[in-house]
């Protein structure tokens, strides 16, 4: 295929817009390359698209249309256009939509120019009015990054001129800087921390794997507290020796303040940041820096998975085993699985980084398909937490008490002695019920089958599946009883309540993701617990994810049963994942750490490989289930989700699918369903599920593809695939 297209060339442009086909264009004036970024003409607009070979000529010659002009970015990559179509392949998504995903940063059409952007000035603000109030939150929010104009004036809900107000006053600078720029260059050859032997060893065994021209992934397991991080980092500097680009993803953008500090300290200088919580002008830089080979390290979520790296050389996947790194909307992917796949196209190296790692990473090191390498040993004088069980059942607590007298006692203990101490109940809000005590109703969202969660510090019911909000109501919407309303159940904010309530003279902290206005507000208070600015911490699953607690000596988990209700074929292994994650935060320094898991089935075969830590012992045993059931990893599966407005027409349809099947049971495939989702009804719209089970190795996508091709869906009706689900809702 030629590289370059003459003027007037026909060229076949992918792009963003949802027609799922390339078009024909002919090349503008002064030609471009194959993968150039291009603007052309759709109708009365301009759009952007990708030149991915020459054009197929046909259609009227006379009505091509002449692409405007090539974009200043660098082109795209072969590389990273065949990363597309085998993702595409692999999740049966439309490559108009993968690109969508490969180009998320604003104004790519912009030319290369100087721009005036706004940082905090040095005067201070006499007269500080709302207006002005909101744009210094803004500004602290997303670290004293630089912003246009615009970007502030809309991000803070200001008019412009409050901005340029400011900035008379000093109280804003105003700055001409480059549109886009290189990043600050990091140094390899700074010196790290001082490694322990088995810290050595396992970086020496990554480092060979590095020098090695050709893909491999590594599962690094190393138990909590043993160093897993800094043995990365040296993987990175060596990418980075090698002249070659990094990437490391986090499952939570809490994550990224303490270790861009890390970062810092090894290399000379922060790497670029890519999660929600940055500008859209600072994305724009990484985007295009990524492609021209201006920044060497990308601290990122998910989604960074799809940057235009120009010499991408390692892939590190942090907490592999998190759940968040699967996309449950739009491009249903899973983001482990992606930086393998963008890995082996690109030749380069992954290094999966986990305590507790999951079954297919697990099951793939056993098999010899992926490199281990193991630190079973916490670093420095720091050792395992001790875990011990309460049985909830031998505990006389009232009905609207959750902490047992044994975990009472342990952090009266604690306080006395100015340590922490962590109480964990993976559940957001007050309480996930709000009960009439006349009428029997449990008040739920009207668009949803979801019950109403009260937040009773932002005195609201709101609604996990959609986020509708509501103020928590007088009288009962069902009968108009007064002050019959009750909450069932405990929620972290509840769970705080109780905390303060046996605990007055402790400093309370709870964390959870939705208690904080923005991501800079919830990385000052992990930043103030980790400094020992709390005696108590109240937190959801974001505790677990490799916070370093210094004084925290004691874990209480109060609901260790929370996870193993219902069908899932994980909940056995994410809830040995969760708290086996949420006890190693204890004890992470030089005093010894206790765990106490509060239970009513100690006797429970989990709880037990939980508390005897045999974690070689309860893997082994889920890997033969899940092997007899022929499950994954050692079976496929695919959730087909058919929403409507209407339930019968979404229950037709999965009818009419599963009795159509015929390419399925060609590749010896099963349907199970249709049946409605156990959340049936989100926004308005009715959902229906079928599950595709499936051999190992069966050409599950082209069967897939096939069976749907016979359908015509209806406006109404939306049907995704989800390869490998990870949940069932």
């Amino acid at each position: 295929m030629k590289d370059f297209f003459n003027h007037g060339d026909l060229i076949s442009v992918l792009t963003t817009q949802p027609i799922d086909r390339c078009l024909d264009y002919k090349a503008p004036e002064g030609g471009c390359f194959l993968g150039a970024f291009l603007e052309v003409p759709f109708g009365p607009r301009k759009i952007l698209g990708v030149v991915w070979g020459p054009g197929k000529g046909d259609y009227d010659i006379s009505k091509i249309r002449l692409a405007l002009r090539v974009l200043d970015a660098a082109p795209m990559r072969a590389e990273l256009k065949s990363f597309l179509q085998k993702a595409g392949d692999y999740t049966l998504t439309s490559m108009t939509t993968m690109l969508r995903l490969a180009t998320r940063a604003p104004s790519l059409g912009d030319p290369p120019s100087m721009r005036r952007v706004y940082r905090r000035g040095t005067k201070p603000v006499v007269q500080m009015t709302k207006a002005r109030a909101k744009v210094f939150d803004v500004i602290s929010d997303y670290g004293d990054s630089p912003f246009t104009l615009k970007e502030l004036s809309d991000l803070a809900g200001v008019s412009s001129s409050v901005v340029i107000g400011l900035k008379k006053i000093g109280a804003l600078l105003e700055e001409q800087t480059p549109r886009d720029h290189p990043f600050a260059t990091l140094d390899p050859s700074l010196p790290g921390k001082p490694l322990t032997q088995a810290q050595s060893t396992a970086c020496d065994t990554i480092l060979e794997l590095l020098r090695k021209d050709r893909f491999s992934t590594t599962l690094l397991r190393g138990i909590t507290g043993s160093g897993k991080t800094e043995v990365y980092l040296e993987a990175v500097a060596e990418c980075i020796r090698q002249g070659q680009q990094a990437l490391v993803l986090l499952p939570e953008i809490a994550l990224t303040a303490e270790f861009l500090k890390r970062v810092q300290v090894r290399f000379g200088t922060l790497p670029a940041e890519w999660h929600s919580g940055v500008t859209m002008t600072v994305r724009r830089r990484i985007w295009k820096m990524a492609g021209q080979g201006g920044v060497q390290l990308i601290v990122g979520a998910r989604s960074a998975l799809f940057l235009p790296f120009r010499s991408l050389g390692l892939i590190v996947v942090d907490e592999e085993h998190d759940q968040s790194y699967k996309q449950e909307e739009g491009v249903l992917y899973h983001a482990r699985d992606m930086a393998v796949l963008r890995a082996s196209v690109a030749g380069a190296k992954v290094v999966l980084a986990s305590a507790t790692p999951s079954l297919e990473s697990w099951s793939n090191a056993q098999s010899g398909k992926y490199h281990k390498v193991e630190l079973r040993e916490r670093f420095g004088e720091a050792t395992l937490p001790e875990l011990r069980a309460i049985d909830m059942r031998e505990q006389e607590l009232p009905s609207t008490r959750w902490i047992s007298e044994p975990l009472r006692t342990q952090i009266t203990k604690r306080i006395a002695t100015s340590e922490q101490s962590l109480l964990f109940l993976n559940r957001r809000g007050y309480a996930p019920i709000t009960l009439c005590r006349a009428c029997g109703d449990q008040l739920g969202c009207s668009d949803c089958d979801a019950r109403l969660v009260e937040h009773r510090f932002q005195k609201r019911l709101i609604c996990h599946q959609c986020g509708a909000s509501h103020p928590i109501p007088q009288t009962c919407p069902s009968c108009g009883a007064e002050d019959r309303l009750a909450a069932i159940g405990p929620g972290v904010e509840r769970l705080a309540e109780e905390a303060t309530a046996l605990f007055p003279d402790a400093r309370v902290v709870t964390l959870s993701s939705d208690m904080f206005g923005s991501t800079r507000a919830l990385k000052q208070e992990i930043e103030h617990i980790a400094q020992g600015d709390a005696d108590i911490i109240v937190g959801t699953q974001l505790v677990a994810k490799g916070h370093n607690f210094p004084h925290l000596t004691l874990v209480g988990v109060i609901d260790t049963d929370i996870g193993l209700q219902g069908s899932d074929l994980r909940a056995a292994e994410r809830t040995f994942q969760l708290v086996r994650q949420v006890a190693g935060r204890a004890g992470r320094a030089e005093k010894p750490g206790l765990a106490l898991l509060q239970t009513h089935q100690p006797e429970h075969s989990v709880i037990r490989a939980i508390l005897s830590g045999d974690e070689v012992g309860f893997w082994n045993a889920e890997a033969d289930a899940r092997e007899v059931a022929a499950v994954p990893p050692f079976g496929r599966l695919a959730g087909i989700i058919i929403s409507a407005s209407d339930a019968e027409v979404a229950f037709d349809l999965g009818t009419y699918l599963a009795r159509q099947k015929v390419a399925l049971q060609s590749i010896g495939a099963q349907v199970y369903g249709p049946a409605p989702a156990p959340i049936a009804r989100v926004r308005g719209r009715f959902r229906v599920r079928l599950l595709i089970k499936a051999a190992k190795t069966a050409p599950l996508q082209k069967a897939i593809s096939e069976w749907l091709r016979q359908v015509k869906l209806p406006n109404d009706i939306r049907l995704s695939v989800d390869i490998d689900p990870q949940t069932f809702l």
